[in-house]
């Protein structure tokens, strides 16, 4: 329904369409939908969307749709649009090697969060997590929401670099770097999978906004 979404211009070609659900889980599963919905139509004069945890940005030609007339489009679309199901039609599974040199981080999350970290470990394994969106860099999947038990907030002082392929958890998310970057999430583990291909041109990212992660421990990984 329209009054679970506001809506706003951003400068001359462009407007964000915000999901109002009350949590967000479901607040991302409707932007989902929306972006999905937007990209099926190919609706003259639409260029692109972008999706972010709870909202679409839409990119038009303001020479070929007017504003009034694109967020007109966007919102007879948002009306009465059910979410994607919170069920996972495609699951990918990421080993991962967590704590020690992997993981430096592991440790001092557990102490914050006041679980072994071992319990940390097989929380964010227990059930396979959804991909909300993919941004800050290229193939960067922020994977959620995690439950309470996991919400840690950002590191106090992020690192100059991370590591390709670091599994890191903050602001109730869970994220695994595609190239070494700096950054300010908490480093729990590591993977070998390479999460972007620049060479492939049908799929960079290995993981896609809606797709489901399922983390499996795998201590020797990186041995």
């Amino acid at each position: 329904m329209s009054e679970l979404w506001r809506f706003a211009p951003l400068g001359e070609a462009a407007l964000l369409a915000q999901s109002l659900a009350p949590d967000v889980d479901l607040a991302n599963r409707y932007a989902l939908a929306l972006s999905r919905m937007i990209e099926a139509q190919g609706r003259p004069g639409i260029q692109g969307v972008t999706l972010g945890i709870d909202s679409v940005l839409v990119r038009f030609d303001p020479l070929v749709i007017a504003r009034r007339e694109a967020q007109a489009c966007v919102a007879a679309l948002a009306r009465g649009l059910l979410p994607v199901a919170g069920d996972l039609d495609t699951v990918i599974d990421i080993p991962v090697a967590f704590g020690g040199e992997a993981g430096p981080d592991l440790e001092d999350v557990a102490r914050r969060l006041g679980l072994a970290p071992s319990e940390v470990v097989g929380q964010l394994c227990a059930r396979p997590w959804r991909v909300m969106m993919v941004g800050f860099a290229h193939g960067f999947p922020y994977i959620g929401p995690l439950p309470a038990a996991l919400q840690v907030a950002r590191r106090d002082t992020p690192r100059g670099r991370v590591p390709a392929g670091s599994v890191a958890i903050a602001a109730g998310m869970a994220g695994i770097y595609p190239v070494a970057l700096p950054g300010g999430w908490h480093i729990i583990g590591r993977t070998a999978l390479r999460v972007f291909d620049p060479l492939n041109d049908s799929r960079p990212a290995l993981l896609q906004a809606g797709d489901g992660v399922r983390f499996v421990s795998q201590p020797g990984l990186l041995s």
